[in-house]
């Protein structure tokens, strides 16, 4: 900068004035460590957002040991000087913005990126990050493992709430959602599994490369690259959906039942919440019993074991309520999995099984000490509650409250308008409960605040 033009500032005497006759000097961003998340505060990233992922993954299943470079193409939504990406456990080998090196370190759970230049609001970017080392899971806060979780032979790789930053640096948190594609290479005789369309297969030297594509929006726990030995099926439904099972031998006998349903319960689905949000769907169904649960990956359910119907239908209910609507605030967490039950209860309604008056009923009918109610699902309190008995089951009992209270015809408009108001995009609480008292005409205040936000029992509706 020319001397004269820094002697013109030396006349400046306010703080105020100076900064704005600097511009470019004044405070900049460095964005923020974390989405603002009150059970889980350093997940996800303030400052920019991730339009796209592209993930190139090599992985010895012998070994356990996984190369990595992710793409992430960006925008900022600030100023930044410097930002956070979620990423943990892996070592980073290399590391540019744009095209230019760029400055990082390691602070627990954040990979903090120093680009050389400034990125101005608005700017769109690319941060290119290599990687390679053993990945392991995360440990949840309560006690269940999450992320790539080796198994006997590849991995499952199951993301929620936190593993998305086990296996690529992301952006992880649900409010921010971005299309992805993966290529991953595994040795041969083994399938890797992700999420959307396959796009191809290639087998040589003694290695097999799959490339995925998932178009529409997906936060990042809902991501998968689960590698095994599969038996796969591929076909696509009289809707024009393509569907992928892969499935570990030693859960195919019990699984084929079950899958062979996977088409029916998505047009029963479909007919209720609206269309089918994905291109794509299908299963995994591998054999980790270690693992414990299943998880609503989106367009493709990843199963521990053979699944039950049941099972099969709440994953795929997800498809509408959890992936394509996605959370805000993992606070609001009932609006996952409480949906995704009250679907089990329908579908069983409308099947043979017992009606949903009598599910209600028969949780209804536990004492008042029973750990059903042992907090309101509309707040679990903290991140090691968010997968408790009460946010499933007392999250599915306030849907049928609404019902009784509202009546079928009002309930299941608002269920498709919900579904269809906030495709690919996010909801709260607050605004399900204004579109429920919007469609019905009726004042809900005292039914929500009693199901979702009162301690204890609820006097029976």
């Amino acid at each position: 900068m020319p001397k004269a033009v820094r002697r013109t500032f030396v006349l400046v005497t306010t703080p105020v004035a100076l900064a704005a006759l600097l511009g470019a000097a004044a405070p900049s961003s460095t964005g923020s460590s974390g989405a603002g998340d009150p059970y889980f505060p350093l997940a996800g990233n303030g400052g920019y957002h991730v339009g796209h992922y592209d993930l190139t993954l090599r992985y010895d299943t012998g070994s356990g040991h996984l190369d990595g470079k992710a793409v992430l193409t960006a925008r900022a939504t600030e100023r930044l000087t410097r930002f956070d990406l979620d990423f943990t456990g892996l070592t980073v080998t290399g590391l540019t913005v744009g095209k230019a090196k760029a400055g990082f370190r390691r602070s627990g759970q954040e990979l903090v990126v120093t680009p050389q230049r400034a990125l101005r609001k608005g700017e769109r970017f690319t941060v290119t990050v290599t990687y390679q080392g053993k990945p392991a899971p995360v440990t949840d806060p309560d006690g269940s493992l999450d992320g790539w979780i080796p198994t006997d032979d590849g991995a499952f790789v199951a993301g929620e709430p936190q593993g998305a930053m086990t296996w690529f640096p992301a952006n992880n948190h649900p409010k921010d959602k971005s299309s992805y594609d993966f290529t991953i290479t595994v040795p041969q005789g083994r399938t890797a599994v992700a999420n959307g369309v396959l796009l191809s297969r290639r087998t040589a030297h003694g290695r097999t490369t799959f490339r995925w594509h998932q178009s529409e929006p997906m936060a990042a726990y809902l991501a998968t690259a689960t590698v095994g030995k599969f038996k796969v099926e591929q076909f696509t439904t009289r809707n024009g959906i393509r569907v992928y099972n892969a499935v570990d031998a030693r859960e195919a006998a019990a699984s084929a039942p079950v899958l062979k349903k996977l088409p029916s319960v998505l047009e029963w689905e479909s007919k209720l919440f609206g269309p089918y949000p994905f291109r794509a769907a299908g299963s995994i169904v591998d054999h980790a019993h270690n693992v414990g649960y299943a998880l609503e990956t989106q367009s493709r359910p990843v199963y521990d074991r053979a699944p039950d119907l049941s099972t099969l239908v709440h994953e795929n209910a997800h498809q509408w309520f959890g992936d394509s609507v996605s959370l805000t605030s993992w606070k609001d967490i009932w609006l996952n999995e409480g949906f995704a039950t009250y679907a089990e209860w329908l579908y069983a309604e409308q099947h043979g099984g017992d009606s949903a008056q009598k599910s209600f009923d028969a949780l209804y009918a536990k004492p008042a000490s029973d750990g059903l109610w042992e907090f309101p699902p509309g707040n679990p309190g903290s991140g090691a509650n968010i997968f408790g008995t009460p946010v499933y089951a007392r999250g599915a009992m306030t849907l049928h409250a609404l019902r009784t209270a509202v009546g079928d015809r009002a309930f299941f408009l608002i269920l498709r308008a919900w579904a269809s108001g906030h495709r690919y995009g996010h909801g709260t609480t607050a605004q399900f409960e204004h579109l429920a008292q919007r469609v019905s005409g009726k004042d809900l205040d005292g039914l929500f605040r009693t199901w979702l936000d009162t301690p204890g029992k609820p006097n029976r509706p």
